[in-house]
């Protein structure tokens, strides 16, 4: 699964900069793509793994940066570099999927972190490109993503294994464990 996730950010690391040189919102447009992939990914992977702590453990830090920086937008209005409007401080996009790189990180470990790390980046170097956010937005975006997926998710341990199950006509939930 870690080859398909890491394929995946290979792909979103080479066409986004292609998305970004065809049209003039280009940097815009290939900042969103990205982040729609690693938080797909972050929310995604999990599930493939049946892994459904990780899955809400990476929903709840999304989730978290996407309301921190939303609060902080609120409380300092700030000008965005195209003049747009004035919600430029902290960067969004970059919060949320470096909330998301940092949750595949601290979850599946290095091998799937990387990959998705570098998406997260370009993600901000692409909010800066475009003209969306200044270097200082983007920054604060990357602290609090990264907080967020570091504080809120947690190391999958492979020696227990919690499966949810369902019949017509009876539930349970399946619990194994190596020692």
């Amino acid at each position: 699964m870690t080859l398909a996730l890491r394929a995946l950010c290979g792909a979103a690391l080479f066409l986004c900069p292609v998305q970004a040189l065809a049209s003039p919102h280009g940097w815009s447009q290939a900042s969103s793509i990205a982040r729609t992939i690693v938080v797909a990914s972050a929310l995604g992977l999990p599930v493939l793994e049946d892994d459904w702590n990780g899955a809400l453990q990476a929903g709840e830090s999304v989730g978290a940066a996407f309301l921190v920086s939303e609060g902080l937008k609120q409380a300092f209005p700030e000008m965005r570099p195209d003049q747009s409007d004035r919600q430029s401080f902290p960067s969004g996009h970059t919060a949320t999927a470096f909330a998301a790189a940092a949750s595949l990180q601290n979850r599946y470990g290095w091998e799937v972190g990387v990959p998705a790390q570098l998406v997260a980046a370009f993600v901000g170097a692409a909010r800066v490109q475009g003209r969306k956010h200044h270097w200082h937005d983007v920054a604060a975006g990357a602290v609090i993503g990264e907080a967020a997926g570091f504080l809120l998710t947690s190391r999958r341990d492979e020696g227990v294994r919690i499966t949810p199950w369902a019949e017509r006509r009876s539930a349970g939930i399946d619990l194994a464990m190596r020692f």
